[in-house]
């Protein structure tokens, strides 16, 4: 039989990475919480449970990003992020795996104590440099480290923000098949994906996936940071921009997308009495952690949506859980009252 480009596609993706193991992830059913926000069928799928540092969706997108570094014959990683960045963290973590140095350039102020993902990059002996703010100072600066280290006859290799460029959206799409799989095992199909969408990579490798797998699921993306305009704009790039790598007949608009921004709320990182209580109340009712930066937000939004009934009680939403576990510490004042 001859396959489609669309499985081709696929099978290309499974060949042009690195495997840092800890796939498939687990994917779990939340029958506790579904009762008690009365239905729909609830899952999660565990890539908190991905390997490097304390997991998160990072480890799917660095495998493309790890393999091109290593076919440049790179000895030095060079990322950036704010100050708990997870996937400066992660990046870290796979350097240090696969022998190369982790020099990371981090957004905020050196703060007194080390704590969460900046704990374990001491750990990890990364070199780290604190900057003020975002702008254009903070690309200048890693591309002067980057020469720094060719001048010393190393070769650097620069990872981009968030990891989310069209070279790693195929990380999420390799996601996406897995959980199809998971879901024909158990003789169910799904209904709906939920995700954070930050720099916007994971929705946009699960919306490719679904594509390519010709799966209808909807991917439904829950904003930290952007606007819905400019996410699904930056989405829709991603997954066109990945389909012209791949070299397969496929596009998107942004109106194709489904981002929600309205839980923002007070700001990127900024906790409220609702993330709180959507942490507390996944704990109690499943044993699960979400994080306060990301995952806490799009749970504040599954929530919501399910009680303006969004979805039918009889639906099978997956929630996937992207990691960023760390942080639950740097809120142990405001969680340690919940």
């Amino acid at each position: 039989m001859v396959k489609s480009s669309k499985l081709l596609a696929l099978e290309r993706m499974h060949t042009q990475k690195i495997s840092f193991a800890g796939f498939p992830t687990p994917l779990q059913r939340m029958p506790r919480l579904s009762k008690v926000l009365g239905g729909p069928c609830l899952f999660v799928k565990r890539d908190d449970m991905t390997d490097l540092a304390f997991g998160g969706n990072k480890a799917r997108k660095l495998e493309f990003l790890f393999a091109d570094a290593k076919d440049q014959g790179a000895d030095v990683l060079i990322a950036t992020g704010a100050v708990q960045s997870n996937c400066a963290c992660i990046v870290a973590s796979a350097a240090r795996r696969l022998g190369m140095k982790p020099v990371l350039v981090l957004v905020g102020k050196e703060p007194d104590v080390y704590d969460g993902n900046l704990l374990l990059d001491k750990l990890l002996s990364a070199e780290i440099r604190f900057v003020e703010g975002y702008g254009p100072h903070v690309e200048d600066l890693m591309n002067s480290l980057a020469d720094e280290f060719k001048a010393k006859g190393h070769k650097p290799y620069i990872i981009p923000v968030g990891a989310s460029v069209p070279l790693t959206v195929p990380g999420y799409a390799l996601a996406m098949e897995e959980l199809v799989n998971q879901f024909r095992e158990i003789g169910e199909t799904i209904d709906y994906v939920v995700c954070a969408c930050g720099t916007g990579g994971t929705q946009a490798g699960l919306i490719l996936g679904a594509k390519l797998l010709d799966v209808t699921a909807k991917i439904l993306g829950v904003n930290v940071f952007a606007s819905k305009e400019d996410a699904s704009r930056t989405i829709a790039q991603l997954v066109n921009g990945s389909a012209e790598l791949l070299d397969v007949d496929l596009s998107i608009v942004p109106e194709e997308v489904t981002v929600f921004d309205d839980y923002i709320k007070e700001g990127y990182g900024m906790l409220n009495e609702a993330v709180t209580e959507s942490i507390k109340l996944v704990a109690e009712t499943e044993g699960i952690f979400l994080d306060p930066v990301y995952t806490g937000k799009a749970m504040v939004a599954l929530i919501d949506l399910i009680k303006k009934g969004y979805f039918k009680k009889d639906d099978n939403v997956v929630f996937f859980h992207t990691g960023g576990l760390p942080a639950i510490f740097l809120y142990r004042n405001e969680l340690g009252k919940a």
